[in-house]
């Protein structure tokens, strides 16, 4: 621990033990590249939060350096005023689907089982009662009548919804999601924004690397801008402006222009 900080970071004014999530005076670095600096967040709970930038901006880099997948040069982060290793039953994660061996020879059931590993011990066999979890987890996403293909003959869209079951089968308090949206057909994102949805209204928080401005207003409460810093932080009505957006992508203006028929949404219906 950085000893120029306090023990906890409850203890600080901003810093609340109440929060899901707690990141302080965080610095990533890659071969003394920065790629994260200095940020600061608390994330709601109970709240449905979209990490929304440009490539490269850090937004993967960020939920690996929360879930220590990655080193930190620097900084602090905490799960309910707790270190991850203390709460790591309570969070679940959705890795980037390219990032995933899917010739692995496995079921899909086999694969939402994982998620129950926590709960049933390491290198127990999975009881009749945990199949039976999982394979409800299945069906809310609509993949069921596929427990047993094997994972490698799944459509994108397909794999993606057996790793949100996975995620639901471990029946976390916090979900991080690195961009589920990305590359899936209509029917698979209308299942996860359902499943989205579902964990909020269970009071959960999903922290969800997200890549299409134009629904940003219309699936997530709560948004972090970020690119290498957090530029903006907070409800989606008062972050998500064309000043903002500005700050965080500079002269991209094919982002930009994409960007701003959701803000003009935003603002009309708000007024």
């Amino acid at each position: 621990m950085d000893e120029t900080h306090p023990r906890t970071l409850s203890s600080l004014p901003e810093h609340s033990a109440e929060s899901p999530l707690s990141v302080h005076a965080m610095t990533v670095a890659y071969h003394r590249k920065p790629v994260l600096w200095d940020v600061d967040y608390d994330a709601p709970s109970g709240a449905l939060i979209a990490i929304v930038g440009p490539n490269g901006a850090g937004k993967s880099t960020l939920i690996k350096a929360c879930l220590g997948l990655v080193p930190r040069a620097s900084g602090q982060v905490e799960f309910w005023g707790r270190p991850y290793t203390q709460v790591r039953s309570r969070i679940g994660y959705v890795p980037q689907r390219e990032s995933v061996d899917w010739d692995f020879p496995v079921s899909a059931l086999d694969v939402v089982c994982m998620g129950r590993y926590r709960k049933i011990g390491w290198c127990r066999p999975v009881g009749r009662s945990h199949r039976r979890a999982a394979l409800a987890c299945m069906e809310r996403v609509g993949m069921a009548e596929y427990a047993h293909r094997q994972i490698s003959q799944l459509s994108g869209g397909q794999q993606q919804r057996v790793f949100l079951a996975r995620a639901l089968a471990q029946e976390a308090d916090l979900y991080f999601m690195d961009e589920p949206f990305a590359g899936v057909d209509a029917a698979t994102e209308t299942a996860i924004v359902d499943v989205l949805r579902e964990l909020k209204a269970l009071g959960k928080t999903a922290i969800v690397v997200h890549h299409d401005l134009q629904t940003v207003e219309e699936y997530f409460d709560e948004l972090i801008l970020l690119n290498m810093r957090v530029v903006a932080a907070g409800p989606v009505a008062r972050v998500f402006t064309r000043e903002n957006l500005q700050k965080t992508y500079g002269g991209r203006l094919t982002l930009l222009s994409e960007a701003a028929e959701a803000v003009a949404r935003v603002g009309s219906q708000g007024g």
